[in-house]
């Protein structure tokens, strides 16, 4: 490890100042202290994503979700919000398949009265009428505006037929007809059965000491129970597919192809998940979007834009390349990307490709925890994926561990043209 990594490694989060503590009713708290800054930062999770929705009612935990700040027992949406611009903070909510995901920023002083507004954004949200048909309205326009965006209907039509019987193949903010038929009543219902403190995460980097932390988190939800909270389903397993399937999406009033192709990749937890992202990182992402983008883009001219994503969740991943094409070249950008997978499957990525992204995944990390909202999220998901406190401590050896030899593995692993997915949305493709 040089000596730049040596210091930095000193400066991570890690055990000796990460501090965890699990109250009585089932809330984790994770807090690390920052003296140098006067405001804290924090996130977390609870347990109430769309893995609960109901089929017909798809976008409900969303809906949920978005509604919480829209009106308490104690203060109207407009009380809310005067309340967070006077003090100069923000919190927000938002759904997941998983999860409801929440954060925040204030000054150090004001964590308490943010830990207020928080519980009773949790416990005690009314759902006014009012504020529950404006959120549809604006659900409504924006699946209109979604369905005449290229790129997101190739993503959604992709994760339907990659993950098909699974709940990762389903929106989280659900569809023009399922939204219309929840009712203010399901917002209620959905929200008495699964909002409660077993499996809420809440962690907070900044001007905070653990022992203020965990007495003000105990103040506002320590008294906080669900005994009818449910337990999240065991998600069914994402299988392969027996063979590749290809689909054009006719868009009309459209210049440009959205392209999006790819298959399973790993899970976030899975032993080969980084080996799988330093692969990615070669591939499409660093410098000018790696191997993709300069055959596709820089040495071709073929695509507006072109690039690789590595999505790993909790149940199954997805490794995507993606592209913006003209019509004309849209069977080609896919020859030279399926070429490309042919390559990197074959041979192993040159010491060069790997110490330059290894070098910029190791810097990058301090650099992700400058501000206290990237120590908060960084040790939230510390948790989530169960990684170990001295992760952040670890993570510099174990990145440089990976050899060519093990992409190269991963790669083949994943990477089977077989097994593809390949969706393109917006006007017809035509003959050159």
């Amino acid at each position: 490890m040089s000596l730049r990594q040596s210091l930095a490694r000193h400066s991570l989060p890690g055990p000796e100042d990460i501090f965890r503590t699990v109250l009585p009713n089932g809330i984790t708290i994770l807090t690390r202290t920052n003296q140098t800054s006067p405001s804290v930062a924090f996130s977390g999770y609870l347990p109430a994503g769309s893995v609960f929705d109901p089929r017909e009612k798809l976008g409900l935990a969303a809906f949920t979700a978005a509604a919480l700040m829209r009106g308490t027992a104690y203060r109207s949406f407009q009380e809310i919000y005067d309340d967070l611009e006077t003090a100069g903070a923000s919190l927000g909510f938002s759904a997941s398949t998983h999860t409801v995901g929440f954060g925040g920023r204030s000054l150090a002083e004001d964590l308490p009265m943010m830990l207020k507004l928080l519980a009773e954004c949790l416990l005690q949200p009314v759902f006014p009428a009012e504020q529950v048909e404006r959120l549809r309205s604006q659900a409504m326009t924006s699946f209109a505006i979604r369905a005449q965006d290229t790129a997101e209907m190739a993503s959604l039509t992709f994760d339907e037929i990659l993950f098909a019987g699974h709940p990762y193949a389903l929106p989280e903010e659900g569809y023009t007809e399922t939204v219309a038929a929840i009712r203010r009543e399901d917002l209620t219902a959905f929200h008495q059965r699964h909002y409660g403190p077993r499996g809420l995460v809440f962690s907070v980097a900044g001007a905070v000491t653990p022992q203020q932390v965990v007495d003000q988190v105990a103040e506002a939800l320590g008294s906080w129970t669900n005994p009818d909270q449910p337990v999240e389903p065991v998600l069914p397993e994402v299988h392969p597919l027996s063979a590749p399937v290809r689909r054009h999406l006719f868009i009309p009033g459209k210049t440009q192809i959205d392209l999006v192709l790819g298959s399973l990749g790993p899970k976030r937890t899975d032993a080969d998940y980084q080996s799988a992202s330093l692969g990615n990182n070669i591939l499409g992402q660093f410098g000018m979007m790696g191997r993709i983008g300069d055959i596709v883009r820089e040495k071709s001219g073929l695509a507006y834009s072109a690039s690789t994503n590595l999505n790993g969740s909790r149940a199954a991943g997805s490794w995507e390349f993606a592209a913006g094409v003209a019509p004309e070249n849209l069977d080609r950008v896919i020859e030279l990307m399926m070429a490309e997978v042919s390559r990197f499957t074959c041979e192993p990525v040159s010491r060069e490709e790997l110490d330059d992204s290894q070098s910029s995944y190791i810097g990058g990390l301090p650099l992700s925890l400058e501000s206290n909202a990237g120590v908060s999220r960084a040790i939230l998901n510390i948790e989530r994926y169960q990684l170990g406190l001295d992760y952040l401590l670890n993570y510099a050896s174990m990145i440089e561990k990976i050899t060519p030899e093990q992409i190269l593995e991963t790669a083949q692993r994943y990477l089977n043209p077989a097994q593809f997915v390949t969706i393109s949305a917006g006007p017809q493709p035509t003959e050159v």
